[in-house]
């Protein structure tokens, strides 16, 4: 079902159930964070594997220290310029997170979405949502609901149609090891956009879907 009703998705998810939402930069699979019935459903649903790990979307910059500990400043001078927005954060994780939401590891990726509709889905929820993109492992990630409803045609219940993505790429990924920048994916925010904020970023060739 394609729809534009809150209420309906956050029956869902309370549920355990999985359903897609918009973001500014492609479509998400998602489900309770906290959740592991929920999250080996995003799994299978995907056909991902489970050492992929997954981004976890939250309400607000301030509901980050929720669900990771240990922040450099510098992460928070970014939170506080890009979000919400396509900039990922790889942070310690808080033990409330779900190995499977990490694949094993300590960092957790988190970033608050720009996108008034799914801002508002998690406004009514006491959960984050994990949420890789809304396509089958290794295909194109969806941009509109029909995208997905095309890719998961009797398997999933519920699309939250929030109209084409705005940026239609993924978000960029910054870690940080010694409280020092890296990049691990380049996606909607530029590296210029970032080195003007914090100043030298390193780049390292992996990351977080």
């Amino acid at each position: 079902m394609i729809t534009t009703d809150v209420d309906i998705a956050v029956k869902a998810l309370i549920a355990d159930e999985i359903i897609a939402i918009p973001t500014e930069t492609v479509y998400g699979l998602a489900g309770n964070a906290f959740s592991e019935t929920a999250l080996k459903k995003i799994f299978e649903l995907k056909k991902r594997p489970f050492y992929n790990p997954l981004i976890v979307h939250i309400k607000s910059a301030a509901y980050l220290t929720e669900v990771a500990c240990d922040i450099p400043e510098i992460a928070l001078k970014l939170a506080k310029k890009f979000w919400p927005g396509p900039l990922t954060l790889l942070l310690k994780k808080r033990s409330i997170i779900p190995d499977l939401v990490t694949a094993g590891k300590e960092t957790v990726a988190v970033r608050m979405p720009d996108h008034s509709l799914t801002l508002t889905l998690l406004e009514h929820l006491d959960f984050p949502l994990a949420a890789p993109s809304a396509n089958p492992f290794g295909s194109i990630s969806p941009t509109t609901a029909e995208h997905v409803a095309n890719y998961f045609k009797n398997t999933l219940d519920v699309i939250l149609d929030g109209g084409n993505c705005e940026k239609g790429l993924e978000s960029t990924i910054i870690g940080f090891e010694e409280n020092k920048p890296i990049l691990f994916r380049l996606g909607a925010i530029s590296m210029e956009d970032i080195e003007n904020e914090i100043g030298k970023v390193s780049i390292k060739n992996e990351g977080t879907e």
